[in-house]
């Protein structure tokens, strides 16, 4: 089924990143300001720190982040959710989701980006998705029935992490379920020894349009610009 568009390749600078740590902060930011400001009792914020310390944010960063949102910092910033939707080339269809200080900022920057493409009003292509909460996470062993773990957790359906995406000896899932059961299957997988990395409600394409090796190419390019921009904080588009 696939989740949000993965970014190719590895960070392979130290701008890179800057760019990466700046989306997890501001996840985590996030995630405190919209629930408990308690990663126990809060499934995305503790997916966020997971994703956070994977990634090897310094710990006061993350306390930081978790106190910005919780709004006990006056540092006068405040994130808003904006989404955005269109084309990429070859008319694959693509959702955005910013977090942004700056909605006209991060307004200018999307439309300079989907030059290349088209860029639609809200629910131009949203039609195409799927609207269901995804839950990655992995377990410190191998040989794990992941659709056992899926029936038991009461996930939708599941599918196995890319093994670059999963520590040696590890085992990685990705479960999908029911907006409303996103925080009850998060739970039930912790609850079973499994560290959660990832849990949103997330935009799933319902088909992937046909393209040739070039296209592809192409696509991801495009993908990888809209990627790099500051504010762009998940991308979910129709390509596998």
């Amino acid at each position: 089924m696939g989740a949000q568009w993965k970014h190719a390749g590895r960070v392979a600078n130290s701008s890179k990143r800057g760019a990466l740590i700046s989306k997890l902060v501001k996840e985590i930011t996030v995630a405190a300001k919209g629930g408990d400001a308690n990663p126990d009792n809060n499934p995305r914020l503790r997916a966020g720190v997971e994703a956070a310390k994977k990634a090897s944010v310094p710990r006061d960063t993350i306390e930081r982040a978790i106190k910005k949102g919780a709004g006990l910092l006056d540092d006068g910033v405040v994130y808003e959710s904006v989404l955005y939707e269109g084309f990429t080339p070859h008319r694959v269809p693509v959702i955005v989701e910013c977090l942004t200080d700056n909605k006209n900022r991060t307004a200018a920057d999307v439309r300079v980006l989907f030059r290349k493409g088209s860029l639609g009003s809200v629910g131009a292509v949203s039609w195409m998705f799927d609207r269901l909460g995804v839950v990655e996470a992995t377990v410190g062993k191998t040989g794990v029935d992941i659709e056992e773990v899926a029936i038991e957790a009461g996930a939708q359906n599941v599918e196995k992490l890319d093994a670059e995406d999963v520590a040696a000896g590890s085992t990685g899932a990705r479960f999908f379920t029911d907006a409303t059961d996103l925080d009850k299957v998060s739970k039930a997988v912790t609850q079973m020894g499994w560290s959660v990395t990832l849990c949103e409600l997330s935009y799933i394409a319902k088909s992937f349009p046909e393209l040739t090796d070039d296209q592809k190419k192409e696509v991801a390019g495009f993908l990888n610009d809209l990627n790099d921009c500051d504010d762009v904080h998940r991308i979910y588009a129709g390509i596998q």
